[in-house]
C-alpha cells in the first residue's frame, strides 16, 4: 500500500494526518530515505503533541469541575532594574495545541514572537498590562504585580471561571484560583500568559534602547549584567530605571550627597 505513493504524495498525506495505523506501518518498513524522513517526522510531531497535552493538566481538572472558561496569569521582567514589570492572562481553547508552547524563558526569541502571534490569533482572550517603574518604587515589586495580575484577570473580555496563576496568590478573585509553583513550565494557560508577557515587555525594552541607546536596553531588557551595571555608573539612572532597585538606590543616594556638599 506504501509503496504505490510517491514520497510527495505521503508528505501530503502526512500533512493532511491522513495517514492510518497501517498505512503508518507500512512507511515504517518502507526502505526509502525520504520516506523514512516523513515517519521521524511525523514521530516528532506524536511526542509533541503528548507533551502539550500534558500541559493542560491543570486546566482539565479544571473543566472536570465545570470551570470551562480557565484563564493563565503569569510575569516577566520583577528582578530587572529598569522598566516595566509584565503580566498577561490568557483563556485558551480547550486543548489547543500550540507547537512548542513552553515557559518563556526556555525558548528562543524567534520562537516567542511566533508563539505570540498564535497566542493573540487563537486564544478566546488575551489581555496585557504593564506596571511602570515609577509605581514599582511606589508600591514595591510584589505589590506592583499583584495590582497588575488583577487588572490583567479583569481586563479580559471573557470573565474567566477559573484563574490559575505562576507561583502567586490572588486571595481576592471573585472566582476560584490557584497558585501553581513554576505553572509557567506546568500550565498551558500559564504558558501562553507568559510568552505574551515577555515578549510585550522586550518589544517595550526595545524601544527604550532607542531612547536610551547608552545603556543597550535591547540586549539585556534591563537586567543587571556588567554592561548594564557600567553603564549606569557612567551615565547614572534614566528615567526608567528602578531607584528602589540596588544598585540603582545607592547610585541615587550617593549622588544626591555629592550634590549637598
Amino acid at each position: 500500500m506504501c509503496k504505490q505513493y510517491t514520497a510527495a504524495e505521503l508528505e501530503q498525506l502526512f500533512l493532511l494526518d491522513a495517514v492510518d495505523p497501517a498505512l503508518l506501518a507500512q512507511c515504517r518498513a518502507d526502505s526509502r530515505k525520504a520516506v523514512a524522513r516523513l515517519v521521524r517526522r511525523h514521530d516528532r510531531a506524536q511526542v509533541e503533541k503528548k507533551r502539550v497535552l500534558a500541559l493542560y493538566a491543570y486546566e482539565h481538572t479544571a473543566w472536570e469541575r465545570g470551570h470551562a472558561c480557565v484563564a493563565g496569569v503569569d510575569e516577566a521582567g520583577r528582578g530587572p532594574l529598569a522598566g516595566p514589570v509584565s503580566v498577561a492572562a490568557v483563556i485558551l481553547p480547550h486543548d489547543l495545541f500550540l507547537p512548542k508552547l513552553n515557559d518563556s524563558k526556555k525558548l528562543s526569541p524567534k520562537v516567542r514572537e511566533a508563539l505570540f502571534a498564535e497566542i493573540q490569533e487563537k486564544a478566546i482572550a488575551v489581555s496585557s498590562v504593564l506596571v511602570d517603574a515609577k509605581t514599582i518604587d511606589r508600591i514595591n515589586i510584589y505589590q506592583a504585580t499583584i495590582n497588575g495580575m488583577y487588572e490583567a484577570v479583569f481586563s479580559l473580555d471573557e470573565e474567566p471561571q477559573e484563574v490559575l496563576i505562576d507561583a502567586v496568590r490572588l486571595e481576592n478573585l471573585p472566582m476560584d484560583s490557584q497558585s501553581i509553583i513554576k505553572g509557567d513550565a506546568k500550565s498551558a494557560s500559564i504558558a501562553a500568559a507568559s510568552i505574551i508577557a515577555k515578549v510585550t515587555r522586550d518589544r517595550l525594552m526595545d524601544e527604550y534602547d532607542k531612547l536610551y541607546p547608552e545603556y543597550g536596553f535591547a540586549k539585556h531588557k534591563g537586567y543587571g549584567t556588567a554592561e548594564h551595571i557600567a553603564a549606569l555608573k557612567k551615565y547614572g539612572p534614566c528615567p526608567i530605571h528602578r531607584v528602589s532597585f540596588e544598585p540603582v538606590r545607592s547610585m541615587v543616594r550617593e549622588s544626591t550627597l555629592h550634590e549637598g556638599t
